[in-house]
């Protein structure tokens, strides 16, 4: 299973990712570190954000492969972004957190365009935006929001067997 955790830079991805990601003992990645780590040699133009996208997409695909839990977090600004994430396999979920109204980054607000069908949209967290440190969701908004996940991980995997039990 492959979820994609999206939003603008601030609002609270890294924080329910790794969250999420304790919780469901899942594997995580995150898109800064991906940068850092993978893909030092890009930039932030067009092309360099949609080869971090196909690269976020194609680990994530790998762990899904083996059987694991796959929880990525990065912007994902643009629908091309998200179909170059989609190149190996769209997410099983897409969750949009949606809770703020711009970033500090200029760029990456004026190309950002909000998902058309997310599976979850997460809008109830509370944000300071311009301090990087206090940036995290209470504690309540954010088991509110795992617990949510959680509900359609178990509705995707219920899917998953009527329709494998069809199958057959």
């Amino acid at each position: 299973m492959k979820i994609l955790i999206m939003g603008l830079p601030g609002s609270g991805k890294t924080t329910l990712a790794r969250e999420l990601s304790e919780c469901i003992d899942a594997v995580w990645w995150n898109a800064d570190e991906v940068r850092q780590y993978i893909n030092k040699h890009l930039g932030f133009s067009i092309e360099d954000r949609l080869q971090q996208a196909r690269t976020m997409g194609w680990v994530a695909e790998q762990v899904a492969k083996s059987g694991s839990i796959a929880v990525c977090d990065f912007v994902c600004p643009t629908p091309e972004a998200r179909e170059a994430y989609s190149e190996f396999g769209p997410p099983d979920l897409l969750i949009w957190l949606n809770t703020i109204d711009a970033s500090r980054f200029a760029d990456t607000n004026r190309i950002f365009i909000p998902p058309e069908n997310p599976d979850l949209v997460i809008d109830y967290f509370k944000i300071v935006p311009d301090d990087r440190e206090t940036q995290k969701p209470e504690v309540e908004t954010l088991n509110r929001a795992i617990n949510e996940i959680l509900q359609l991980i178990k509705d995707k995997d219920v899917e998953h067997r009527l329709s494998t039990n069809r199958a057959v």
